[in-house]
């Protein structure tokens, strides 16, 4: 089922997520909508905040795209991105290595606003998959971009959070807008 990703201005974003204690089956559903979701907006990572659940939950496919690539390391050995992909990760521990590069990010609770964030270029992950197994890996290029983007989503930061001010200035009325709107339908809602 195709959940509502909630935009700017909803409250549930800048929620950190809880842990995620048990494997129930709900989670196992939650986990197929938030895929079937984020397939269906063509976005590479969804967190369960953007679904305003606050857990430690988030799911990635970076398999769609091919102008960004990413790499994989298992166990220390170069390993294929595609074959590793769909991936859940719950409870993940994220640690950024190496220096701060600027990409281009845009964000799905952020329709059509895109920014340069600097992130480190890799990241080693921690963290449990669907079946309740641990996961280990080290990621870089558009994987560990996607990571640390969706590790903030789970601690309550968003991508606005790191952009530059004037970046932030240069968007601040679409911003603004945004926020406005989400704002105005949840009192409707109400």
């Amino acid at each position: 089922m195709i959940l509502e990703v909630v935009k700017y201005g909803h409250p549930a974003l800048r929620q950190k997520g809880a842990r995620v204690e048990k494997i129930t089956p709900e989670i196992h559903k939650l986990i197929a909508d938030m895929f079937e979701t984020m397939h269906a907006a063509r976005g590479v990572g969804l967190a369960a905040a953007q679904v305003a659940r606050a857990l430690q939950l988030t799911v990635l496919d970076t398999r769609g795209v091919t102008d960004r690539p990413s790499t994989l390391e298992l166990d220390g050995k170069e390993a294929d991105v595609a074959a590793f992909m769909p991936v859940v990760l719950i409870n993940p521990e994220v640690k950024g290595l190496g220096d701060p590069v600027a990409g281009s990010e845009g964000c799905l609770s952020f329709p059509e606003i895109y920014a340069e964030i600097a992130r480190p270029s890799q990241a080693e992950v921690r963290a449990i998959n669907a079946q309740g197994e641990k996961v280990e890996f080290r990621c870089g290029g558009l994987l560990a971009r996607a990571v640390q983007h969706e590790l903030d989503h789970l601690n309550g930061v968003l991508f606005i959070d790191r952009m530059t001010r004037a970046d932030k200035d240069e968007l601040k009325e679409e911003l603004d807008n945004l926020r406005d709107a989400t704002k105005a339908a949840l009192k409707e809602k109400k």
